[in-house]
């Protein structure tokens, strides 16, 4: 068991890193701004199996507030237990738990991105909102219907040459074809990362990411879905929820804007901004919008609390 951050022991470390025992292995995790007086941000990644570094803005939050990032299990600093079985959302909604209990997080906000938010909104309906300030779903993904709806209307308006490729590589299941990486690659500039030089701590999540866990649980690319996932959808559970969310997107973001207001109306406490001309990578292209709307979100469900 750890010293959870709210601790006066606590707050006089002011970057803490190390490891959570869980039943199936060790998770590695690092607190910012251990020294400071707000209530904790838990921050739950995407992927699956792409670790928490491309989060690395959120450092800037911990002026306010320790901000506690975490590998799930299988990428990044964690243990990788070479297991298929372990990688389902009820296992990784059990390491939320366990995480939260191990680091003394009473009261915490939630933040996840792309599959972290299915994973925070999965966390949510199976414990409740106990201790639970608020949430930041960025760049959500609560349903993989419409999720795959949105990708191929997106493929519907890039040259013929992507969905060409992309068509007759899906039918023949050849998806290390040059042809169909060249259009993942094009269709990635377009809604994933506008950015022209990719950023640094972008390039070490790549790096330390899981394959294995993205192909089972999702599929060979953001368009092409064929994991344990396809057919994951809890916008049903939306209403349920009782705490502030905030919403976050692209302009050109995975998931879209549409999307994410028809998320945005499910729930009853929650409020929403668009990121012009950026996409799913948004925190990295608008940093400042970005974490100054987390800022006042953040800022105003504590002082509602």
């Amino acid at each position: 068991m750890h010293t959870g951050p709210g601790t006066d022991e606590n707050r006089e470390q002011r970057d803490e890193e190390g490891f959570i025992q869980t039943p199936d292995g060790k998770v590695w995790y690092r607190i910012v701004g251990g020294g400071s007086a707000g209530i904790p941000l838990l921050v739950l990644h995407g992927g699956p199996g792409f670790p928490h570094d491309y989060l690395e803005p959120l450092e800037a939050l911990a002026d306010e507030r320790p901000v506690i990032f975490y590998d799930q299990l299988g990428c990044g600093r964690s243990d990788r237990p070479d297991d298929p079985s372990l990688w389902t959302i009820e296992r990784y909604v059990d390491e939320v738990a366990a995480v939260r209990e191990a680091l003394g997080l009473k009261a915490v906000h939630l933040l996840g991105q792309s599959w972290g938010t299915m994973l925070a909104v999965a966390y949510l309906v199976r414990e409740g909102p106990t201790g639970i300030v608020s949430a930041v779903l960025s760049a959500p993904y609560i349903s993989t219907p419409r999720w795959i709806a949105d990708q191929r209307a997106y493929l519907a308006a890039m040259t013929e040459s992507v969905q060409e490729a992309v068509r007759v590589h899906e039918a023949s299941g050849d998806f290390a074809a040059p042809a169909y990486q060249e259009a993942m690659t094009a269709y990635y500039q377009e809604h994933l990362c506008r950015l022209e030089t990719r950023p640094d701590c972008l390039q070490r999540s790549m790096d330390g990411s899981s394959a294995a866990i993205y192909a089972q649980m999702w599929g060979p690319s953001e368009f092409t879905v064929t994991g344990t996932l396809r057919t994951a959808d809890l916008t049903d559970r939306l209403p349920s929820l009782t705490i502030p969310v905030l919403y976050t997107c692209g302009e050109f973001d995975e998931a879209t804007p549409a999307t994410t207001r028809f998320y945005q109306e499910l729930t009853p406490d929650a409020g929403m901004i668009v990121l012009a001309g950026a996409s799913h990578q948004h925190h990295l292209e608008e940093p400042e919008q970005f974490l100054a709307a987390v800022r006042r979100f953040l800022a105003a469900a504590e002082e509602r609390r």
